[in-house]
């Protein structure tokens, strides 16, 4: 079940929450629309902003949106003009006041979102698919994460026919609840049609309240549908002979 399910909406309530923190039981279907909307309208407003996530909260008279990106720059502009702007975009469409905060990713190669994106900007630009997955995987392992996992699936290389095709370094640990993994997919427009991207992060463990990196052995590089590496836990019971050896025996004298 691990492998199908949405890895972040699979972890909520364990070591995630939710992106939505308002209650409405008379209207909770038209506030959940306005969310949806919302949200769809800032991740196309905000484009080129390297936006990883928005965050809601509402109260009876308020709108609060948390926009996490790793370009605060673009979002807020020049001494805070681009900021207003949207505020009053927003007030307009939901019409009540709107709080925005921004929040700066510090580290972007860790967030699944933003390594998406990154990959299908890459395959718009008619970058070949492996070196851009490669590139990404490198770049993500180099600042620190325990595993990544990425499928591009579509028709790759202009291929008459589409097929999926994916690299895997590290560990992703699905189906382990206290494992952080973050998940995210996007979309390359072609020339030969759309392909789509996905990428798995794991970032450590969370025991408690703190992170925790567990060790996970080295790290290995595959491409998916390849046989796994297999890794020798210990030794059988045919390797204790032969490392005891059975040539030392005594010779038997005979009387």
């Amino acid at each position: 079940m691990g492998q199908k399910v949405n890895p972040i909406g699979f972890r909520v309530g364990v070591i995630r929450t939710w992106n939505s923190h308002w209650f409405d039981e008379r209207n909770f279907a038209d506030k959940l629309e306005e969310d949806l909307y919302l949200r769809k309208y800032l991740m196309q407003r905000l484009k080129g902003a390297s936006v990883a996530g928005i965050t809601f909260e509402r109260t009876p008279k308020m709108l609060t949106l948390t926009i996490r990106t790793a370009r605060p720059g673009i979002v807020i502009g020049r001494k805070g003009a681009e900021v207003d702007k949207l505020k009053a975009e927003l007030k307009k469409l939901t019409k009540r006041e709107v709080q925005v905060n921004i929040y700066e990713i510090k580290r972007p190669e860790l967030e699944a979102k933003l390594v998406a994106d990154m990959i299908a900007q890459q395959l718009e630009g008619r970058v070949s698919f492996r070196r851009a997955m490669k590139k990404a995987i490198q770049t993500t392992m180099r600042m620190g994460a325990e595993g990544i996992k990425v499928l591009v699936s579509g028709r790759l290389g202009g291929a008459e026919m589409s097929r999926t095709e994916g690299y895997k370094e590290g560990r992703t640990p699905l189906h382990t609840l206290r494992a952080d993994i973050d998940y995210a997919c996007s979309v390359a427009r072609t020339t030969y049609g759309t392909i789509g991207c996905k990428v798995w992060i794991c970032r450590g463990e969370v025991i408690g309240k703190g992170k925790v990196n567990m060790p996970g052995g080295e790290m290995r590089h595959e491409t998916l549908g390849d046989a796994p590496e297999r890794r020798d836990h210990g030794h059988g019971r045919g390797d204790r002979d032969r490392d005891h050896g059975r040539g030392d025996r005594r010779p038997h004298h005979k009387n």
